[in-house]
């Protein structure tokens, strides 16, 4: 095998975890780090948070793997993913089950280094991430199942650094599930006519013509359960202020998938690191001040 010919196989493979495509990773770790900043009362351990950021770049490069695996059959006829390695033949599956495999193998031993309860969770978490992609087959709103899934990692932060999973963690996996109904909605909302025809469900085809409407609330439930949480936590103006500008950043999202437009659609659940962002930056200003 020659130097060209494994950048090719690595270029693939980099396609195939969607480490060009980083959104993932950062819907992902955002809620993670939400969660290790309330666990962590601001300054939660940089051991354990690198663990974390490692694991979390880990197990979505996995879980594309593992959805990819399951979709090949589907991707081909979908506009959007036609070109994906496993579909243009750049990975065979017995690779892509070694690779899935090994990265998850290499995050579970992160987690190892940590309690028993964050090790159990992570099982868990490992479960979820591998049968989402088959709840597009029966489960009307697999996005939901998605958002649980993205949560996973705030319950094993809570653990992590407390040793148990206190009620406001499981508050904010649940604004974390409504946060992830509505930005994969507008991101199924690109899929639609497609996902139509190849019969796969998803949000954006159950809400139908409420989609937009839909979305908006679900950002208003992940901001009321964010604020109730502040609420909990006693939280200063810094957070609150992190939740308004979550709010109008979903209030731009309103006016970018409002025409059902393919292109803004996908730009809105691209913009969705905003919304992330602006709530961890809250957290951290208000712990610092």
């Amino acid at each position: 095998m020659n130097l060209q010919t494994i950048i090719k196989k690595l270029d693939a493979y980099e396609r195939l975890m969607r480490l060009d495509k980083p959104i993932g990773i950062l819907l992902l770790l955002w809620p993670t780090l939400w969660a290790l900043l309330i666990a962590g009362n601001g300054k939660p351990d940089w051991i354990v948070v690198m663990i974390f950021f490692t694991g979390a770049v880990l197990m979505r490069s996995a879980g594309c793997v593992m959805n990819d695996i399951a979709d090949s059959q589907y991707d081909g006829l979908v506009e959007r993913t036609r070109h994906r390695p496993l579909v243009s033949n750049e990975v065979s599956r017995k690779e892509a089950y070694f690779l899935a495999a090994g990265l998850s193998l290499v995050a579970f031993g992160l987690v190892c280094t940590l309690n028993n309860l964050t090790i159990k969770l992570s099982v868990l978490a490992v479960l979820l991430a591998a049968s989402y992609p088959f709840t597009k087959r029966f489960f009307a709103i697999p996005q939901a199942y998605l958002g649980i899934a993205f949560a996973a990692g705030i319950p094993m932060a809570f653990a992590a650094i407390l040793g148990d999973v206190p009620p406001v963690a499981w508050l904010l996996m649940l604004a974390n599930v409504f946060w992830a109904i509505a930005y994969d909605t507008e991101y199924a909302m690109v899929d639609r006519d497609d996902d139509l025809k190849i019969g796969i469900k998803s949000s954006a085809i159950t809400f139908g013509r409420f989609d937009v409407v839909t979305v908006m609330i679900c950002y208003a439930l992940t901001l009321l359960i964010l604020t109730i949480c502040g609420i909990w936590l006693m939280m200063g103006y810094a957070y609150y202020i992190g939740l308004m500008i979550a709010a109008a950043v979903a209030i731009y999202h309103y006016y970018l998938i409002r025409t059902r437009e393919k292109s803004n659609c996908f730009s809105a659940f691209l913009h969705n690191n905003w919304f992330g962002f602006a709530v961890f930056a809250g957290l951290s200003l208000d712990y610092l001040f």
